[in-house]
């Protein structure tokens, strides 16, 4: 799913080469880049874009779209996702290949930035130059209040996974329509 970086041109977003989109500036492959963000990254993040990235693949999008995630701090990096984390993917049906990563200019650079809760999103706004590219994950979320987050599951037992990957899979049909609408625009 990952690809060298081709910018377009006029914008601080790297967009990996993607045939057949269409042309802007010249350029003929777009693709846009979502970045979701928790702690250590290896629960709610990992979690986030492995079953994000699945839908994206399911609905042909896979190829247009790149997903990442990250961690806002250190304590995991070159780890695999957590044991309960990878369980419940499975059990979902989803893939589990995951390396923990801290954020990064490169995770900083995506179109949308996808904070697990508020104190990540305040993490991330500081660090960018348009804060309106972060957004909590469960404002996707047609089911949750506003302001809602999704919970650390690590300190607890198996079903905090199951609760977490139930709210992530509550996002997705609004994330599918954000990337559409995007690509739409990135066309038009």
């Amino acid at each position: 799913m990952y690809s060298a970086s081709a910018g377009i041109p006029g914008s601080s977003h790297p967009h990996p080469s993607v045939p057949g989109l269409g042309t802007l500036g010249g350029v003929t492959e777009l693709r846009l880049h979502l970045c979701f963000v928790c702690s250590g990254n290896i629960c709610r993040s990992p979690m986030a874009a492995l079953v994000f990235a699945e839908h994206l693949r399911r609905e042909r999008l896979d190829g247009l779209v790149r997903v990442t995630s990250a961690g806002t701090g250190p304590w995991h990096v070159g780890e695999p996702a957590d044991p309960r984390a990878r369980q419940t993917l499975l059990g979902h049906g989803y893939p589990v290949a995951h390396v923990a990563s801290q954020v990064d200019a490169g995770h900083l650079e995506a179109d949308l930035l996808l904070a697990a809760d508020a104190g990540h999103l305040r993490t991330l706004r500081q660090k960018v130059t348009d804060p309106a590219r972060v957004r909590l994950l469960r404002e996707f979320d047609p089911t949750a209040a506003p302001g809602a987050e999704v919970p650390d599951p690590y300190y607890g037992g198996d079903e905090g996974f199951d609760e977490v990957i139930a709210m992530i899979e509550r996002t997705v049909p609004g994330l599918l329509d954000w990337v559409r609408q995007e690509l739409g625009t990135l066309q038009g």
